[in-house]
C-alpha cells in the first residue's frame, strides 16, 4: 500500500507546484499537479490541504544529540539519536567527529561504521580536526591537535568502511599536497575550517568547502580577505550555523546576500546537549555548561550548539526573507548535490521517500524516512 499526500504545497528540491499530491512508499512513486492526479486502489490518501511538504533534512555537521556523542557513545546510541533527530526533520546526515587522539578517533570510525549499518540516516562521516589550527581551535582540544598524517587518515577512512567524506583542516599549519592526492582519491572533500589561512594561500589550495562561517577562522579585514572573503568569492558550498548565536541575524543576511543560497548549506553544529534539559554535558572530553539555547566552555567560547535543523530552518527564512524554495535548497539540495547522495535532498520519482511535513507557519508536523 502506498501513501498519498493529496492538495499539499510541494517544494521539491528543483520545482514548487502550489496544489500536489505525491505517492510514495520506500521511494517516490509519482508526484505532480492535482490536476494529474489518478487515484489507484491501494492509496492511502491523506489531504494536505494548507500543508507544505519538503525533502527530508541533511545536516553534514553534526557531532551528536539526544545525549549522543559521536566520539564516546556506543552504537545503540548513535542509532538511537538518528531516529530522535527525525523529530527535527533529519533523514540524513554526516556524523562529525572532533580533535581527540588518534586512539580514539579510530574507535570513533569503528562504532559510526557499526551504527551506519543499523541506521541508513548515517550518510557518512565529517571528520572535523584533528588537522587544524591552535590560533582557531574553537572547542577542538589545543592539546590534541595533530601534524596532517595521510597514513593516520588512511587508517581511520579504512576503519570506518570508506564512510569519511569530509575533513575540515587548516592548510597553514600543514603539508597538504599528499592530504589533497590522498583526499582526491578517495573522493573525501577537504574543507577549511578552524584556519587562520590567508586568501591567497587559499587559492593555491584545494578547497572545496568552508566549515561554519565566521566561526573559528581567520575574518574578512579590508586588507586581507581571509577565509571569510574565500567563502564570499569562491565557488565553493558554505556551512553556515542559523542559530543566532554562532553567526547574529544581520551578519547571516549578509552572507544570504554575499553567497546565496545555491552555495549556502544549512549545518546545526549540534552537541550531545542537543534535545536534553538545561545542565552541564561535556564535548571532546571538555565540561559544556548548557542554557539559554547555549553550549559553552568554561572560558566562555562556544562548545557546538543545540540548534535544532527544523529551527535553523525557520531562522534562514525569519532572518534573511529568503524564499520557502531557497531555504530546501540549503537544507537539503545542495548537500545532496556536493555529497552525490543518490536518492537523497529532492522529492523526484525513484528517490528515497525522505519527506517533511510542515503546516503553513513552518512548524514541523511529520517526518518520513524511507516513507515511514
Amino acid at each position: 500500500m502506498s501513501k498519498v499526500f493529496i492538495n499539499c504545497h510541494l517544494y521539491t528540491g528543483r520545482r514548487e507546484i502550489q496544489t500536489a499530491f505525491i505517492r510514495f512508499s520506500k521511494r517516490v512513486e509519482a508526484l505532480g499537479p492535482m490536476t494529474e492526479f489518478q487515484p489507484q486502489l491501494a492509496d492511502q490518501i491523506i489531504d494536505l490541504t494548507g500543508k507544505i511538504v519538503v525533502p527530508g533534512f541533511i545536516d553534514v555537521h553534526v557531532h551528536g544529540g539526544y545525549g549522543a556523542d559521536s566520539m564516546f557513545s556506543d552504537v545503540d546510541q548513535l542509532v538511537q539519536m538518528t531516529v530522535k533527530m527525525k523529530s527535527e526533520g533529519v533523514t540524513g546526515l554526516l556524523l562529525t567527529t572532533m580533535t581527540q587522539s588518534p586512539e580514539k578517533i579510530s574507535k570513533a570510525m569503528r562504532t559510526i561504521r557499526a551504527a551506519s549499518e543499523k541506521s541508513p540516516a548515517i550518510l557518512g562521516i565529517h571528520l572535523e580536526g584533528p588537522f587544524v589550527a591552535k590560533k582557531f581551535n574553537g572547542a577542538q582540544p589545543v592539546d590534541q591537535i595533530q601534524r596532517v598524517s595521510v597514513k593516520k587518515l588512511a587508517r581511520w577512512q579504512q576503519l570506518s568502511g570508506g564512510l569519511v567524506r569530509l575533513v575540515t583542516y587548516a592548510p597553514e599549519v600543514n603539508e597538504r599536497r599528499d592530504l589533497e592526492a590522498y583526499c582526491r582519491s578517495q573522493q573525501i572533500r577537504l574543507a577549511v575550517g578552524h584556519s587562520d589561512a590567508t586568501y591567497e594561500l587559499l587559492q593555491k589550495c584545494r578547497i572545496d568547502h568552508v566549515t561554519h562561517l565566521f566561526n573559528a577562522q581567520r575574518g574578512l579585514h579590508q586588507r586581507e580577505p581571509g577565509v571569510v572573503g574565500y567563502a564570499m568569492l569562491s565557488r565553493v558550498p558554505v556551512e553556515l550555523i542559523c542559530d543566532g548565536y554562532h553567526v547574529v541575524s544581520p551578519v547571516v543576511k549578509i552572507a544570504y546576500r554575499q553567497i546565496g543560497p545555491k552555495r549556502l548549506e544549512l549545518v546545526t553544529d549540534a552537541m550531545e546537549a542537543k534535545g536534553m534539559p538545561a545542565g552541564n554535558y561535556q564535548l571532546g572530553g571538555q565540561k559544556v555548561a548548557v542554557g539559554n539555547g547555549r553550549a559553552l566552555l568554561a572560558n566562555g567560547k562556544l562548545a557546538g550548539s543545540v540548534l535544532k535543523f527544523n529551527q535553523a530552518f525557520k531562522n534562514m527564512i525569519r532572518f534573511t526573507g529568503c524564499s520557502i524554495s531557497e531555504a530546501v535548497q540549503m537544507s537539503s539540495a545542495n548537500q545532496a548535490e556536493e555529497f552525490q547522495l543518490v536518492g537523497k535532498g529532492f522529492l523526484e520519482t525513484g528517490n528515497d521517500a525522505d519527506i517533511n511535513v510542515f503546516d503553513n507557519q513552518l512548524n514541523l508536523m511529520a517526518t518520513y524516512s524511507y516513507g515511514k
